[in-house]
């Protein structure tokens, strides 16, 4: 017994005294979140000054120089790590619209990236577009210099010009051709004999006659789409082995707001006199154009080879400026770096700083630092990895068998704010996930690496909605709430200072059931 108290002595001097040592510099990170947080100037350059960051865009390219920049200056070692090429790349200029007449408006929407813009000011008048062989035929003449109004509603995608989608329009033409026929068939019997047969709707695929319309001269094609309008980028071109500059959209293909549009298809039914002109400076650049990851390091001073990483991901969606999706993971990564290196501290694991590439383009980023870093995985205390809105940390759920140690690294989060509460909890094993979701963190989860993550919440009631924001155009960096951003940058530096300062790893048994 005696023995067993002793033991029990020495373990809890043992970490007091890690705690201890440590005191300094989490004081200092407190400090500098208090009086000279730098989060929401990280973002600001981030989002104004760059803007958004596809992938394949000045934007992107700009931002990661920047960081590499900013690391230096603060002592944090860095690198950029190419994470791979894609076929083109892409830069987004100014855009707008007008209805022309009766009703004249301006008109909001927006473009995928990596779709085509006008050739300057483009001003043309409207039609339908046609459902069947027919139809085409009968307005063929007509499309030269038209803005053609088409089926569906935006999702963020473009036009399926892929062979996948002209398959799909071959299919359509056949069985609206049976429609077709069968319509005839009911309009001559409600002729002859008097009845009052409804004619069958048509099938609808967006831009049914999508090649044909732009070989007879179409402007472009406008689709609905909800507001906030959400625009993506073309995926199916970027991952066809054939594309390359001389094969690139030609006509654009615009999403309008859902409102306006049904205003503008009434107009066209009604066979109106009026004119729409639009003029979108969307610019392609020659490929093969790398991507890279942005790698910052702060050495671990007794166990370099193992490590703890914070990370976001840099690229984002450039019809606004990712300003939470994912500002609001690199700004705090940021942050975190830049409050641990000013702190004096000496982490004894390597904590890594990652802003991953091509998130939103299949977390093209994560999946390729994995891959290069296999033999790191294993030593990955956990992956603290922020893609979410800009609420603050209120908590964090842990296996039953780390709980105490996340209880002494979390002590001093209370210093921080009264007013802002954080519980450690405990959660219970889960089911080890089979294939990457849709953050940067589920690559390394597959992998078996903790990625254990911040409960967040909107304490103070400021309305905040992901919905609203998510790949839309309102993704901006007045959507941001500055005291959380500032909250959660420092909480987050003292509990990654704190795991990286443990005197042994932590342990993955109870993270995942067994198998």
């Amino acid at each position: 017994m005696k023995r067993n108290i002793l033991i029990f002595m020495a373990m809890a001097c043992l970490s007091f005294t890690t705690v201890f040592a440590q005191e300094p510099a989490i004081k200092k990170i407190i400090e500098t979140g208090q009086t000279d947080n730098q989060v929401m100037h990280h973002l600001d350059i981030l989002t104004n000054r760059f803007g958004g960051r596809p992938i394949g865009s000045d934007a992107y390219e700009n931002a990661a120089e920047w960081i590499v920049r900013e690391f230096k200056s603060w002592g944090v070692d860095v690198e950029l790590q190419e994470a791979g090429t894609l076929p083109v790349g892409f830069n987004r200029g100014p855009w707008f619209g007008r209805l022309l007449g009766d009703n004249a408006m301006d008109l909001h929407f927006v473009t995928p990236s990596y779709t085509s813009g006008t050739k300057g000011l483009q001003r043309g008048h409207v039609l339908l577009e046609p459902r069947t062989q027919e139809e085409f035929n009968r307005m063929k003449g007509r499309l030269k210099g038209a803005w053609v109004l088409i089926s569906g509603t935006n999702e963020g995608w473009p036009v399926d010009r892929s062979a996948h989608g002209d398959s799909i329009r071959v299919e359509t033409k056949k069985k609206n051709e049976e429609i077709a026929k069968k319509n005839d068939e009911l309009m001559e019997e409600n002729w002859t004999k008097g009845t009052k047969h409804e004619m069958l709707p048509y099938e609808e695929y967006p831009g049914l006659f999508y090649k044909e319309m732009c070989e007879a001269g179409a402007l472009g094609f406008i689709q609905s789409a909800t507001v906030p309008l959400r625009a993506l980028y073309n995926r199916n071109m970027l991952q066809d082995p054939a594309t390359n500059f001389d094969n690139l959209p030609e006509v654009a293909d615009i999403k309008l707001d859902e409102h306006q549009y049904a205003i503008i298809k009434q107009m066209a039914k009604e066979r109106r006199e009026f004119l729409l002109e639009f003029d979108i400076r969307n610019h392609f650049k020659l490929g093969p154009v790398k991507y890279y990851n942005v790698v910052g390091s702060i050495k671990g001073s007794k166990y370099p080879d193992e490590y703890v990483i914070v990370s976001g991901h840099l690229d984002s969606y450039d019809v606004a400026t990712g300003g939470i999706d994912c500002g609001t993971g690199i700004g705090p990564m940021m942050e975190v770096a830049r409050m641990i290196a000013q702190s004096g501290a000496k982490p004894k694991r390597t904590i890594l700083f990652i802003g991953f590439a091509g998130e939103e383009f299949g977390l093209l980023g994560a999946q390729a630092w994995a891959k290069t870093n296999a033999s790191k995985l294993p030593k990955i205390a956990n992956m603290f990895n922020r893609d979410g809105g800009p609420e603050p940390p209120v908590g964090i759920s842990v296996p039953q068998n780390v709980y105490d140690e996340f209880v002494r690294i979390c002590e001093p989060i209370k210093k921080i704010r009264p007013d802002y509460p954080f519980e450690v909890k405990v959660r219970e094993p889960r089911k080890r996930p089979t294939k990457a979701g849709g953050t940067d963190a589920s690559v390394f989860a597959v992998q078996g690496v903790p990625t254990l993550g911040f409960i967040t919440e909107d304490i103070k009631g400021y309305n905040f909605s992901y919905g609203e924001i998510w790949h839309t155009e309102r993704d901006l960096f007045t959507k941001n709430i500055p005291e959380y951003q500032e909250h959660t940058a420092t909480v987050t530096a003292i509990v990654v200072l704190g795991v990286a300062n443990l005197d042994k790893q932590l342990s993955r048994e109870g993270l995942y059931t067994k198998e």
